[in-house]
């Protein structure tokens, strides 16, 4: 079988790391990781929450920040315009569906931003934290794979990051859309790695 892609040359560069990471952790939430929850349950989004407890013990060790992220509007007035039912009525803040999944939350040392939009660097704090850290490297972990952390790779390229992903961290409702869509930006715009490799990548930080 031909691949036209990478006849044609994409996925031929290697991103490879910067000297100074952070972890982006999208969306888990327990409207996302909890079965008692609507969107909860899929097997690939807990796998992935158990392996990125993994990379973010690492990553903490290493003093490389992590920040996460929840997606939730303050009333069902000012969401925006989700075709997901679910979203509209469970996510508004303080609703359990937002709380962030315990298995990946430190909250004596993450950094926390609330997002309303796809993308964890979409109009929220996030950009002004890896300013202020000196970031030139995002490792991008969370669900869905087709949905938020695919927004979240292509802003985090935009913006001049340098972007990892390893495949292990992130989950979807399906394997299809998640293999798909990191086949895809792996082509154009992210290093995709397992979940060891990136560890034995990691920096020790100040």
């Amino acid at each position: 079988m031909t691949d036209a892609y990478a006849d044609s040359g994409f996925g031929a560069n290697s991103i490879g790391f910067g000297t100074r990471p952070a972890v982006l952790v999208v969306d888990f939430q327990r409207g996302f990781t909890d079965p008692a929850e609507a969107l909860g349950g899929s097997p690939l989004v807990d796998a992935a929450v158990e392996n990125t407890a993994r990379l973010l013990a690492a990553a903490r060790e290493r003093g490389i920040p992590v920040v996460q992220t929840y997606v939730a509007h303050s009333t069902t007035r000012d969401a925006l315009h989700w075709k997901i039912p679910a979203v509209l009525t469970d996510f508004v803040e303080g609703m359990r569906a937002t709380e962030l999944d315990p298995r990946i939350y430190e909250p004596a040392y993450d950094v926390v931003v609330r997002k309303v939009a796809p993308s964890i660097l979409f109009q929220t704090p996030a950009i002004s934290f890896l300013t202020k850290e000196r970031i030139d490297t995002t490792i991008i972990v969370g669900c869905n794979t087709s949905g938020c952390v695919r927004a979240s790779i292509v802003d985090a390229f935009s913006f001049g990051y340098r972007v990892i992903v390893p495949r292990d961290c992130c989950g979807d409702v399906e394997e299809g859309p998640h293999l798909d869509n990191l086949r895809d930006v792996g082509r154009r715009y992210a290093d995709i790695m397992t979940l060891d490799e990136v560890i034995m990548a990691l920096p020790r930080m100040n």
